[in-house]
């Protein structure tokens, strides 16, 4: 009886340890599937702007979305954010060095907070076409603008373009620099942009984007700079007569990236994210100028006055933002404003 009793118990030893090893086995099986199924996860890349859908940006955005997800065969899955949904520029420059967003498009006057050499997209009559601009981004200039903001774990991927600023107001034509005395513009921040309309006899008065229209139409400012495509848009024909067409300074972003990030991504995705970028970059730059060109067309069948800045007057306008140059060109590094002069060649 005893013997039978030890027998028993040692086949219900037997048993729990095989179970046992059996469990441990099935566990380990399962670690190395959660494993696969952790390498097989999509990389996501969350993609933040604040222009709408159907800007050149936005479209820029969702064409590359297309592209990487078609290309890597869902190895990388690009989230859009448009319209600020998820960050304004302001946040989005602050969340994108802690990864919190992998890609983001600002206008290019917020990094001056990073580096004063930004400054050089405000300065006055300095870029003559849009290839000019081109030719400094995609050359030494932007090489050296990339560089500075290599520390703060943020990587250039490419100037996306918005176009030329020109000017706009409510009390007469803007032909000569002696026509800007005494009036009021609304502008970013920038102190560019401050000893700019200081060299005009004008004063700059800054204010958000959205508070513009109301402002030029109450009259707490008489006029404003932009993009004839940010003009057209926000209907200031309707509370401005006078266009100028002075292409006098720049409004583009740069599409950056998380450096860490980008250095982290296997290297077949890397190499195939940079080719989309080029061809994406090459498009938006398209729509940008073809959607400026269409809102001229636009500006000048509303009725508005236009005047168009001849060679003589750009001479003049020059000739009146020296003091401006001769403010910043320190800080903003005489190199740089050499190297945008040479792009114009």
């Amino acid at each position: 009886m005893k013997k039978m009793s030890f027998l028993f118990m040692l086949v219900l030893l037997v048993g729990g340890l095989f179970a046992c090893s059996n469990s441990q086995s099935t566990g380990t099986n399962t670690t190395e599937e959660k494993k696969e199924e952790a390498s097989s996860e999509p990389i996501v890349i969350k993609f933040s702007h604040v222009t709408a859908p159907d800007s050149p940006k936005g479209k820029a955005a969702d064409l590359f979305k297309q592209l990487v997800e078609e290309r890597t065969n869902g190895k990388v899955k690009v989230e859009v954010y448009p319209s600020s949904q998820l960050f304004d520029d302001d946040k989005a420059i602050q969340e994108l060095p802690r990864n919190t967003v992998q890609l983001i498009a600002p206008s290019t006057t917020k990094l001056v907070s990073y580096d004063p050499a930004f400054q050089i997209v405000d300065m006055p009559f300095l870029f003559t076409s849009d290839e000019a601009v081109y030719k400094f981004w995609d050359g030494e200039g932007g090489q050296i603008l990339s560089k500075k903001l290599e520390k703060y774990n943020i990587k250039v991927l490419a100037m996306w373009a918005n176009g030329d600023k020109h000017f706009t107001n409510s009390k007469r034509p803007l032909k000569k620099p002696a026509d800007f005395k005494g009036l009021k513009f609304r502008t970013q921040t920038g102190k560019v942009l401050d000893e700019q309309f200081a060299a005009l006899g004008a004063s700059a008065v800054p204010m958000g984007f959205s508070e513009v229209y109301v402002a030029l139409q109450q009259g707490t400012v008489d006029g404003q700079e932009n993009t004839f495509n940010n003009i057209d848009t926000q209907g200031y024909a309707e509370v401005q007569k006078y266009l100028t067409v002075s292409g006098h300074g720049r409004l583009d972003y740069l599409l950056l990236t998380n450096t860490k990030f980008w250095d982290s991504l296997p290297e077949d995705v890397r190499k195939t994210l940079e080719e989309i970028i080029v061809e994406v970059t090459e498009q938006q730059r398209k729509w940008s100028e073809e959607l400026n060109k269409e809102s001229y067309e636009k500006l000048k069948e509303s009725g508005m006055e236009v005047y168009e800045l001849t060679q003589e007057d750009m001479e003049e306008f020059q000739k009146a933002m020296q003091p401006v140059y001769e403010k910043f060109a320190d800080s903003i590094g005489q190199d740089l404003i050499e190297l945008a002069k040479k792009a114009n060649e």
